[in-house]
């Protein structure tokens, strides 16, 4: 592109021909400034002002609102009270109404807080020039002198009962936010540590709901069981099934190669828990020629024959067994409850 053809305001105000020096008369990286300050309807009218300082403070007045809502829903709602609200469907209660009091309130402070920052507050923008962030070596010594100035007049060194008791009460505090923990929910107790089998309870054909009996139980065959007293309409029955779940099969004495597990059968007659030890999925494949147990969600295998122990899979630990034996009436009953615990949690128990 030719001088010609170059805009007359593109080209350089003055030019040195001689020493081919350009000199420009506007420097292109000046500072702009700040655009003009525009006020606000709340800057000049008052009327205006009142409305948005209203308006704050019925967002903060509605959050506390919310905040005591929140409190009374936690103590009027049941846990277990199951509403209909539309469209969320059949929800419960108390979670309902504590996650929406709770949100209300959290949401009106935070709405509040920008509405008074963008009406009331200034909203002047002010430059400043940046400073270096480390202090003058002045300012240093004089701060790390008062500092020892202070440390020295508190007697904090020398008054040790004082700096000890102090150290206690700052460890302790936070022990205060601990105790809310304990209303997450019910305490553990031995629930997990202990099912309903104990000695002398039946077991219960979960077909039939009948009591098994040696007799009922074929050789190859697998039956499942859960323990007497317990019924599909109770109210912690999944709960409860979810570890008393038993595997019934009956094996050759002659073909168990464990003898503990020979020990607690009935004329070859096992009960092991249905419940893998990996995630907890519920047993229910058999293979009655390799006495083999699969499961049925990561493929874990235990040999019936042989303690239950893990021969394939991600499982880590053996399925419990549970010792057996007959009562007086011909039918099958619990010796106790399990000595392992039964599942994939809790093993390491004290």
């Amino acid at each position: 592109m030719s001088s010609q053809e170059i805009p007359d305001e593109n080209l350089p105000a003055e030019q040195d021909t001689a020493h081919g020096a350009v000199e420009v008369a506007d420097d292109p990286f000046a500072d702009p400034g700040l655009p003009a300050h525009k006020p606000r309807i709340q800057d000049i009218d008052e009327r205006a002002a009142k409305r948005s300082e209203r308006a704050v403070a019925f967002m903060f007045t509605l959050s506390m609102l919310a905040t005591i809502g929140f409190i009374a829903s936690y103590v009027i709602f049941p846990v277990d009270k199951i509403v209909y609200i539309w469209p969320f469907g059949h929800v419960s209660a108390l979670n309902f109404s504590l996650g929406l009091t709770l949100g209300v309130a959290l949401f009106a402070i935070g709405a509040g807080a920008v509405h008074w920052a963008r009406t009331l507050m200034s909203d002047v923008e002010v430059a400043d020039d940046r400073h270096a962030i480390e202090a003058e070596p002045e300012v240093k010594a004089k701060v790390l002198a008062d500092f020892a100035a202070g440390a020295e007049e508190s007697a904090f060194g020398r008054r040790k009962l004082i700096r000890n008791t102090l150290f206690g009460a700052l460890a302790l505090v936070p022990l205060s936010g601990v105790v809310l923990l304990r209303d997450l929910g019910p305490l553990p107790e031995k629930k997990l540590r202990n099912t309903l089998w104990a000695k002398g309870k039946q077991l219960i054909n979960m077909n039939t709901m009948e009591p098994l009996r040696p007799e009922d139980v074929a050789v190859g065959s697998l039956t499942f069981a859960m323990p007497e007293g317990l019924t599909e309409d109770a109210e912690d029955f999944q709960n409860q099934i979810a570890k008393a779940a038993l595997m019934i099969i009956r094996i050759e004495p002659a073909n168990i190669k464990d003898k503990r597990e020979r020990e607690w059968a009935h004329e070859g007659i096992v009960a092991f828990s249905k419940i893998c030890t990996h995630v907890g999925c519920p047993i229910s494949l058999y293979e009655q020629q390799t006495h083999h147990v699969l499961c049925p969600c990561h493929q874990s295998t235990f040999d019936l024959s042989d303690g239950a122990r893990v021969i394939f899979g991600p499982a880590g630990h053996a399925l419990p067994q549970l010792r057996i034996g007959v009562n007086s009436e011909g039918n099958l009953e619990a010796l106790g409850d399990f000595e392992e615990p039964v599942g994939p949690a809790f093993w390491e128990r004290g």
